[in-house]
């Protein structure tokens, strides 16, 4: 598949247009329940709402780019953000391998070869995921928690994983399962730290984006911060782990309704989850075009001589 990818414009082309697609499908299925939810809430609080998605995919992009960078591969910002955000589309089409792909291929463009983007990517997926279930077994009631002890016990299996000598073997083994060359240089603790940094703070902001929904349904102010950090926290990773269901669809709304039960009731909570999904459904088409935007006009590393660049489009 990558091979076909790197030698066919066309099937790039038609990858980009399929997940676009599959992007607006999503909205459009749902557009009676997210115009319902729309009306609910003040302008003021869905544009705090959109705002706070977008500064928290600025973070997961430099979380990511540490990654990267700490194992051999540095790209600049606004490249990483057109490999990051332009891959990450692949996601709303059904299957869980096409953001990979198209994240491997589109930063073999600029130079990192395949294996370093795999890599990296798997590895902040790992680092979202332990910060995600340490966020909300910090801020969710013991009752909301207990209930998704499951996932809670995966939080030591995470941190021991993320030690540099345990993810490099891990992710060697996988490299060489998958029949390619293993990594040539181990992140080092302070790179995981860095990517560890960025992403917790990405965390919390996601946590803003639900918390003025919520504070717009009801009073309480700053005291339902936690709650609402938490509630996303959660229903993202039990959505992430659900990985049969492109980006989540569905599990991420029922588990967070679930977990804003103390403070919202079912109709209320069906609304904010509508709209959370809207937010990040935007950013993601809005991160996506940012990204195509900036690194347009940026010239791509000269190859050695002899070697020929892929056949791509600006995608």
């Amino acid at each position: 598949m990558l091979s076909r990818l790197r030698s066919s414009r066309l099937l790039r082309g038609l990858l980009a247009l399929v997940a676009l697609a599959f992007l607006g499908y999503g909205l459009a299925r749902n557009w009676t329940d997210t115009s319902a939810a729309l009306v609910r809430l003040s302008w003021w609080s869905l544009a705090g709402c959109l705002a706070a998605v977008l500064v928290s995919y600025a973070f997961m992009l430099l979380a990511w780019m540490a990654v990267l960078g700490g194992i051999g591969s540095r790209l600049p910002f606004r490249v990483a953000a057109r490999v990051l955000y332009v891959g990450q589309l692949g996601k709303y089409i059904p299957g869980s391998v096409w953001a990979f792909a198209a994240m491997m291929e589109l930063a073999r463009d600029h130079g990192a070869p395949p294996r370093r983007t795999f890599s990296a990517t798997a590895l902040a997926l790992v680092t979202s995921l332990g910060c995600a279930l340490t966020l909300a077994a910090a801020t969710l009631s013991r009752q909301i928690a207990g209930q998704a002890w499951h996932l809670m016990a995966l939080i030591p299996l995470i941190l021991v994983g993320l030690h540099p000598r345990v993810l490099t073997w891990g992710l060697n083994l996988a490299l060489r399962i998958a029949r390619k060359e293993p990594l040539d240089r181990v992140l080092s603790g302070a790179d995981m730290l860095r990517a560890a940094t960025w992403t917790m703070i990405g965390w919390l902001c996601y946590g803003i984006h639900l918390w003025v929904l919520v504070a717009d349904m009801r009073s309480g102010g700053l005291t339902l911060y936690a709650v609402a950090a938490g509630a996303y926290a959660l229903a993202w990773a039990t959505g992430i782990l659900t990985v049969v269901v492109p980006a989540g669809i569905g599990v991420r709304e029922g588990a967070m309704v679930v977990a804003l039960a103390p403070v919202l009731d079912t109709p209320r909570a069906l609304v904010v989850a509508v709209v959370s999904r809207v937010a990040f459904t935007l950013g993601d088409a809005a991160w996506a075009g940012l990204g195509f935007l900036l690194a347009r006009t940026l010239p791509r590393p000269a190859l050695p001589l002899g070697q020929e660049r892929p056949s791509s489009v600006s995608t």
